[in-house]
């Protein structure tokens, strides 16, 4: 076989359309050795790299080609007191390996030491039967006229799944494509998807990652991902075709074009804060063995110990530029190469950290923010970890958002019947200014959320006061404690009917909550069918039907309630300022975009502001959001009004005054979804049932067009008066058309005027809608939502807000 030189850059397996070449970073390794493994037997054949430029071992193998699995022997000292474990009987998988060439045999031959013994003893066995093969692959993909949706932050909604527990039982999707990165974007999926407007997937890990050993002896799984060993190559387990190296990154990139056809953002779980070859006694399958000293973050008095600041045994040394280059190297592969348009950094500050101590100013952020790859893309903190002064959430820098572990807390706590001090929950649903203002972010810095991949779903936070991991093996010892929720009166599965209809009650609310919030609001992959893990809060390791999604048990009734209210925060931009409510505290008199509310109709006062309130209103003024769209004009909306009552008995509301020529007209009541269309005037009661939350929105008398959305208003008056309808016309004037009057509390947004032509096409759309599409409140177009099977005689459910699909222009 023919060797060359070869360069030291880029590092990884390259193939170039002629050979293969190969490079490897090691700073204290005294030689290293290429393993090509070949034929149905794996055979070995070994390659020194005898180049090294600036560390970096290299040659270019012209021979080679794509498919090729192969891996490296590292020599040098194996001392680990001082930090430095090499051992060339271990085969290594590339840190810049792109794809999988073969799965990891568990077995005490992959352990650098004697197992059983110290680990300071030096274990001799050959571990290449066993150890993880890279593969080199061909990244050559046509991706079409595929480009980026680069939805704004304030217009995104989020959606965390898991790949194979999202499609494993989806119906619809092929059967061999189920639980794979194919399903995901199969028709089916994307649909879904669709319907429920959701502009971004938030995947958990797909990069390569092994199952822990103590799991597999238990017959479990490393279901979530959270144990990387390759940052490159894409999971091989969501593949058709686990068997061939290059099917994993082929269907990934065919997942993202589809998704991004639809106008679907992809976002990546990334976890750089840890690897998976644990702590000292861990095995060693590639940086340990490749340089410990230089990859991992080490105890300064010990080097043989490893700094922990997550739980899972080690921390990447985050000084060391080569470790900094491999996060950003892996980054801007999964940018530029598979097209994904942002990241969630699971346990952020590990990456920050610098001496031990986080550091919010240190060279992680500085490079990304200068990267001209990175810092136009989504970035998204889980900003804790279980170092100290792990808590960081509202300290990262200009440029990231946050998971906002504040806002799940609060929320929670409100609905589950705890005191929560008024200022602390209105800063929460109005986009935690307290937290990310003063830094000089936006509102969209709030990741909000009550349900995520770790905890409860949203049927098991109404039904379980106390978790149930007792399929996880630990004796239930593991999960979170307090989760600061409510089981509605009985603890589990119940055939009460109160009991039932009270936990149906609190989704709602809690769904509502989050999508009627200012901020990004993120929902976690089937809460919109009533998917429920029976209590499970952790289920990391669970690979089973407790956490594949059970589409044939979907909850339909919430489904449709979930699509009319995310539907309702696609059009209503009062529910996705970019700015805080005027720059300056949100409560007291007298500041009119936002008011708080008592039952009574009156506003809160300086004293009411510190004590709880179960029950509140808050008024969002749509026509004072002082923000301009992307062609300078106003944005202006409906005025909403949100009422909630955590408490135990109904509460009689007084509505606040509207101006003479309008009223407020109820758009959902989660108490109710049977509930006639109603319109009340300011001033007047409505009751409210207990734990529950109403949505009401300003009515004009006197327009022609009440029943128009801001969004369906701006996409017919494009429609008639674009450019090309302009130069079209004969005699077109370029004279704009008259704004309708400023008043207070009036509409004043230029979209809200109509032309002439427009009426004509609405009373046609209106006398040829189907039967059977009821007419909903203002604000809801049409749209055809699939029914749960009903009895016959009863009533359709969220007949006055059911949402419609997107149509040409809606997002103008």
């Amino acid at each position: 076989m023919r060797v060359w030189p070869g360069r030291p850059y880029p590092l990884g397996a390259t193939w170039d359309g002629a050979g293969v070449n190969f490079a490897l970073f090691s700073e204290n390794a005294t030689a290293v050795d290429l393993c090509l493994f070949e034929g149905p037997a794996l055979e070995e054949r070994r390659v020194p790299l005898r180049e090294r430029t600036d560390q970096v071992f290299h040659a270019y193998l012209p021979d080679v080609l794509p498919g090729q699995r192969y891996g490296f022997r590292v020599h040098g000292p194996y001392e680990p007191e001082k930090g430095h474990r090499f051992n060339a009987h271990k085969l290594l998988f590339d840190p810049y390996a792109k794809a999988v060439g073969r799965g990891l045999i568990w077995s005490d031959a992959l352990f650098g030491y004697t197992v059983g013994h110290d680990d300071t003893t030096f274990d001799a066995r050959d571990s290449s039967a066993f150890a993880p093969l890279g593969a080199v692959v061909d990244t050559a993909f046509t991706w079409g006229d595929d480009r980026a949706p680069a939805r704004p932050w304030h217009e995104t909604v989020i959606y965390e799944l898991q790949v194979k527990g999202f499609t494993r039982f989806m119906p619809g999707v092929p059967e061999r494509l189920r639980g794979t990165y194919a399903g995901l974007g199969s028709e089916a999926a994307v649909r879904h998807l669709r319907e429920l407007n959701v502009t971004a997937v938030e995947l958990l890990p797909v990069h390569y990652r092994i199952d822990d050993r103590h799991l597999m002896e238990k017959g479990l799984s490393n279901y979530w991902g959270y144990n990387t060993l390759g940052f490159f190559a894409p999971d091989p387990r969501f593949c058709s075709d686990p068997a061939d190296p290059a099917c994993a990154t082929r269907e990934f990139k065919t997942m993202v074009r589809a998704l991004h056809a639809a106008g679907i953002e992809v976002i990546l779980d990334v976890v750089y804060n840890h690897t998976a070859e644990g702590n000292q006694n861990g095995p060693t399958l590639s940086w340990r063995g490749v340089d410990n000293a230089g990859y991992y973050f080490l105890s300064p008095e010990a080097p043989r110990y490893y700094m922990d600041f997550t739980g899972c045994g080690n921390s990447p040394n985050m000084q060391h530029p080569r470790v900094l280059q491999l996060v950003m190297d892996s980054l801007r592969y999964w940018v530029q190469e598979m097209h994904v348009d942002g990241f969630r950094f699971d346990l952020a500050p590990t990456l920050a950290r610098e001496l031990a101590v986080v550091d919010k100013l240190g060279s992680f952020f500085d490079i990304i923010h200068q990267d001209p790859v990175l810092n136009r893309v989504k970035l998204i903190a889980e900003p804790w970890d279980i170092g100290p002064g792990g808590y960081m959430v509202g300290n990262f820098p200009v440029g990231w958002t946050e998971w906002n572990g504040e806002y799940r807390d609060a929320v929670r706590a409100f609905w589950a019947g705890r005191e929560v001090p008024t200022d602390v929950l209105a800063h929460r649903l109005t986009g935690s200014g307290d937290l990310y203002e003063r830094t000089g972010r936006r509102p969209y810095a709030s990741i909000n959320f009550v349900t995520c991949h770790d905890g409860y779903t949203l049927t098991d936070l109404v039904s379980y006061e106390r978790k149930h991991n007792e399929a996880n093996g630990e004796g239930n010892s593991d999960g979170h404690n307090d989760n600061r929720n409510w089981n509605g009166g009985h603890e589990g599965p119940t055939d009460d009917p109160k009991v039932t209809a009270r936990r149906a009650r609190q989704r709602r609310n809690m769904l509502a909550t989050v999508l009627l919030s200012q901020g990004v609001p993120m929902l976690l992959a089937g809460d919109e069918i009533g998917h429920t893990q029976r209590g499970n809060n952790n289920a990391y390791c669970q690979d089973n039907d407790l956490t594949w999604l059970a589409w044939e048990r979907a909850d339909r009734d919430f489904l449709a309630f979930a699509h009319a209210v995310t539907r309702l925060r696609a059009e209503e931009p009062v529910l996705k300022r970019r700015t805080f409510f005027q720059g300056r505290p949100i409560r007291g008199e007298g500041v009119a975009d936002v008011s708080w509310f008592k039952p009574n109709g009156h506003e809160l006062t300086d004293h009411e502001w510190k004590l709880p309130h179960k029950s509140l209103g808050v008024r969002l003024a749509g026509d004072l959001i002082r923000e301009t769209d992307e062609h300078g004009e106003p944005i202006v909306g409906d005025t909403l009004l949100v009422l909630m009552n955590a408490d135990t008995r109904h509460v009689r509301f007084a509505l606040p005054a509207t101006n003479d020529d309008h009223e407020w007209e109820l758009v959902l009541d989660t108490a109710d979804d049977h509930k006639p269309h109603a319109t009340v005037r300011g001033g007047e009661k409505y009751e409210l049932a207990d734990h529950a939350l109403a949505l009401f929105r300003t009515r004009s008398l006197r327009d022609p067009h009440a029943d128009l959305t801001p969004l369906r208003a701006a996409a017919l008056r494009k429609a008639v008066t674009g450019p090309r309808a302009r130069r079209s016309a004969p005699g077109a004037s370029r004279e704009r058309p008259q704004q309708p009057a400023a008043g207070a509390g009036a509409r004043r947004h230029a979209r809200r005027h109509v032309p002439a032509p427009v009426p004509r096409r609405l009373h046609a759309a209106r006398r040829a809608r189907p039967r059977g599409v009821l007419r909903r409140a203002r604000g809801h177009a049409p749209l055809r939502v699939p029914a749960a099977p009903r009895a016959a005689g009863q009533r359709p459910r969220l007949r006055h807000h059911r949402p419609r699909p997107a149509e040409p222009g809606d997002r103008d």
